[in-house]
């Protein structure tokens, strides 16, 4: 039998040892499910603090239970560990490294980099490695299978390889790793064909395209998509706010509009991994073709400026009240970058905690999910929510819209309100010291 059918055979009999590179929001959940569906799991990451906590069954994911990883461990079914010798017994590889953009939003590859050079130098033939890591179309092709061909071994024949964009949303109880369709594309056919093997017993659905290329632009075409749409949506608000109109009123009557409209709603700014980078990527891939992204950069621009907007509508407020900014006490009500989550990556809650601290507010914030931090070097620590510390502000802002936080004690005790995600009204609570966005 040759090195592919040997390779599908161990698949299809469950005998293929599987490691997970990166055990973050991405790679932890779908290590846990291979896990779960009875193969052997390696789960590899960098980082000693993360792999200690995940052996003595702890979570640092909001959406994973402890118990979930306290089983898969004492099972055997899922060992992580900070060696890269675990590579050299796997039958398939699964890349989930960040991909950040650099300080002049360049991409910045070098997770991407140091995880190929590592899997290179373990790199065996009868293997099939597959990365998720969101990137330009053109990386796995031009950078990846480089590095993974010095190894000696050739890829088609010795080795497989693809591409499958991570599709995780933080915190949605309705979509997870399994029951989003999983997009494969890989170097050569054969390469597609085992990948979407592999993941056809972990997620419900599979879809081949025809190359690693089109698999890294549609991840960035579905961001992109988000940014545009959000960007407008952000400029719409500020608009609707000159104008004296209630943005929320018109979205939701514009929604009953059956088709032609997907309502966008309006915040205080883009954060996670995916909105404020990805698009950046296909901007970069397209200059060095010599094409402009218009609409994308102006998108990510009137994102950026979102936070300075809040700024400047915190200040009006504080004016009406008879307050300036500087010694005024504000309470920020969430600074994760969405609801329900413990994530902080690009949340606009921290440049704006950022713009009023040199602005010499008196700051206090309260999350459920960040008990402190450090912003600017400077560390802050969560305040626990209570009719003193209400009362005793100035101006409350609710900025990331987490579902236990108690809005009621909120609007009973605040003597003024800035809602940037109109979650007093979602939630019904009649209030007459709320500013909406």
């Amino acid at each position: 039998m040759d090195v592919y059918g040997k390779l599908r055979k161990r698949i299809e009999t469950k005998k293929a040892v599987i490691t997970v590179v990166g055990l973050g929001y991405v790679g932890l959940p779908m290590a846990l499910e291979f896990s779960k569906k009875g193969f052997k799991v390696n789960g590899l990451d960098a980082d000693l603090n993360r792999v200690k906590k995940l052996n003595k069954g702890r979570s640092y994911i909001n959406d994973i239970p402890e118990m979930e990883i306290s089983k898969a461990i004492k099972s055997g079914g899922l060992k992580v560990t900070t060696n890269s010798n675990v590579l050299q017994d796997s039958d398939a590889v699964i890349v989930c490294v960040p991909t950040p953009l650099g300080k002049t939003h360049k991409p910045d590859l070098s997770f991407i980099i140091d995880s190929s050079k590592t899997v290179s130098q373990h790199l065996r033939r009868g293997q099939v490695v597959v990365f998720e890591s969101t990137t330009y179309p053109g990386t796995t092709k031009e950078v990846i299978l480089p590095i993974l061909q010095k190894s000696g071994l050739k890829v088609g024949e010795d080795f497989y390889l693809a591409f499958s964009p991570e599709r995780i949303d933080p915190g949605n109880s309705k979509y997870n790793f399994t029951n989003i369709p999983k997009l494969i594309g890989g170097i050569t056919e054969k390469g597609t064909k085992l990948s979407e093997k592999l993941y056809s017993y972990v997620v419900k659905k599979t879809i081949s395209l025809s190359s690693t290329e089109a698999a890294e632009v549609t991840k960035l075409l579905e961001n992109t998509f988000r940014i545009v749409n959000i960007g407008l949506i952000n400029e719409f608000a500020h608009l609707c706010h000159k104008l004296n109109i209630n943005v929320w009123e018109v979205i939701k009557a514009a929604e009953t509009k059956p088709f032609g409209f997907m309502p966008f709603y309006p915040g205080p700014g883009v954060g996670g991994h995916c909105i404020p980078a990805d698009p950046m990527y296909l901007s970069w891939k397209a200059r060095r073709v010599g094409f402009e992204t218009k609409m994308i950069d102006l998108a990510a621009k009137v994102n950026r400026n979102v936070p300075g907007h809040i700024v400047e509508r915190i200040e009006e407020i504080l004016e009406a009240n008879g307050k300036k900014i500087k010694n005024s006490k504000i309470l920020i009500i969430g600074i994760t970058f969405k609801k329900d989550v413990n994530d902080l990556r690009e949340s606009p809650a921290l440049d704006i905690m950022d713009i009023l601290c040199k602005k010499k507010a008196l700051l206090t914030y309260n999350d459920p999910y960040i008990f402190g931090f450090s912003l600017k070097g400077t560390k802050k620590k969560s305040s626990k929510l209570t009719k003193t510390l209400i009362k005793g502000q100035d101006l409350v802002v609710v900025v990331t819209d987490h579902s236990s936080v108690d809005y009621k004690l909120i609007s009973d005790n605040a003597k003024a309100i800035f809602d940037t995600r109109n979650v007093f009204e979602k939630n019904k609570i009649k209030t007459k010291n709320v500013i909406k966005l």
